[in-house]
């Protein structure tokens, strides 16, 4: 045998070739994977939103109203201390704290809303934390 068939290896093209092919591959994939990662938190705010309100009309059924924008929902979780004292609270109407939003900003409460003057306005301000927006950057709400 020759001395090349003997030393067992790759050469530096060889492993240039296969780096080249695995940046390819990744070009290609990664921008797929970002994109279901925000629709992944989209959804996510979706359900959190749809959790919360459902505590929220508990509240309600027990208290007769909404917890105050001031009380917040906080409410959900400590029988409020300021305001309104709630008539009949029956809490915690939440199992854990309450959640921020998939970007990490705190939830948006207001009783009465102003887009819901007889209920509440829950919502998300998105990824950029700004009323308004597009993608990711859009607002998340419990009217829509």
């Amino acid at each position: 045998m020759s001395r090349w068939r003997r030393e067992r290896g790759f050469t530096l093209i060889e492993l240039m070739v296969v780096i080249l092919v695995i940046g390819i591959l990744a070009a290609l994939v990664a921008p797929s994977i970002f994109g279901h990662v925000s629709t992944a938190k989209e959804q996510a705010a979706r359900a959190q939103i749809e959790l919360l309100g459902a505590a929220l009309d508990s509240y309600r059924l027990d208290n007769g109203s909404y917890p105050t924008t001031a009380q917040g929902l906080g409410a959900l979780r400590r029988e409020p201390e300021s305001g309104p004292r709630p008539p009949n609270w029956r809490g915690p109407y939440l199992r854990k704290e309450i959640p921020r939003d998939p970007w990490g900003q705190p939830y948006v409460y207001r009783s009465p809303g102003q887009a819901n003057p007889w209920s509440y306005d829950l919502l998300t301000r998105g990824k950029d934390g700004q009323p308004g927006g597009t993608g990711e950057d859009a607002d998340i709400t419990s009217w829509q």
